[in-house]
């Protein structure tokens, strides 16, 4: 069994793998103030949610966008199961070729869906990572990562307009009731739900009059279930998409 784990700056997901099958996904809030003993109690502890006895991991890997947190969770996991986990970075084989002006710059947790994408999905693909940021990249028919795009995230321009304007409140993100808001929460909900979907959308209908071809779409992070049902271009939702490329890079190095 396999413990997979993306530390994101919002999120840490984790998920255990057997026989090639995800098990669970978890996530975690990703707190810069915990030790790493914190973290694998916080780990242990979903582990047991789920039934499973930390003796069974026979490996681990990480992928992180966070490094002062990365040490963390390492240490925190060969606490919990004697395992030294494989850190995504320079020297760790992921097969992908980067057509970028420094791939080194590229984030793991980018890599990381790449070499899931490219596994699971027709190409040419679009996939787009909603997290902290909205992130999107672009794989070509020929297996190569050509680039993409970085955008505020949802909660990232959420905040950004409740905190810089003195009439507006903090609004949950839940659906609006229609396009058009009746009132200031609904104008804020239509406006951050449905102007995220348009700007996917759009950014798509780039991509494809650039690429001169049609693409295949594909969405994970924590906020996309809120979004892609409002998109009008088909649109798939895998959240374990990360977990997918962790278990590929782990076996690719194995």
């Amino acid at each position: 069994m396999i413990l997979a784990i993306d530390i994101g700056n919002t999120n840490i997901v984790l998920g255990c793998i057997r026989d090639r099958k995800i098990l669970f996904t978890e996530r975690l809030s990703t707190d810069h103030a915990k030790t790493d003993l914190e973290h694998a109690i916080s780990i242990k502890n979903v582990l047991e949610l789920h039934n499973i006895d930390p003796k069974e991991i026979e490996g681990a890997i990480i992928g992180s966008v966070v490094p002062p947190i990365t040490a963390l969770i390492g240490e925190a996991l060969r606490k919990i199961t004697g395992c030294t986990a494989m850190i995504v970075g320079p020297g760790v084989k992921t097969g992908l070729n980067i057509l970028m002006d420094n791939p080194a710059q590229v984030g793991s947790d980018l890599i990381v869906g790449a070499v899931a994408g490219i596994a699971e999905y027709p190409l040419p693909l679009v996939l787009i990572d909603m997290g902290t940021a909205t992130t999107v990249c672009v794989i070509d028919e020929h297996k190569n990562y050509i680039g993409g795009m970085i955008m505020p995230g949802l909660r990232v321009s959420l905040d950004s307009l409740t905190s810089r304007t003195s009439q507006l409140p903090r609004i949950s993100l839940d659906p609006p009731k229609r396009l058009i808001g009746k009132n200031t929460i609904e104008c804020m909900k239509s406006g951050i739900l449905f102007g995220n979907a348009s700007c996917i959308d759009g950014m798509i209908d780039r991509i494809e009059k650039e690429l001169g071809q049609n693409v295949t779409a594909v969405a994970t992070g924590g906020l996309a279930g809120r979004i892609v049902p409002l998109c009008r271009h088909e649109i798939t939702l895998d959240d374990e998409l990360l977990l997918k490329g962790l278990l590929l890079i782990y076996e690719k190095n194995s």
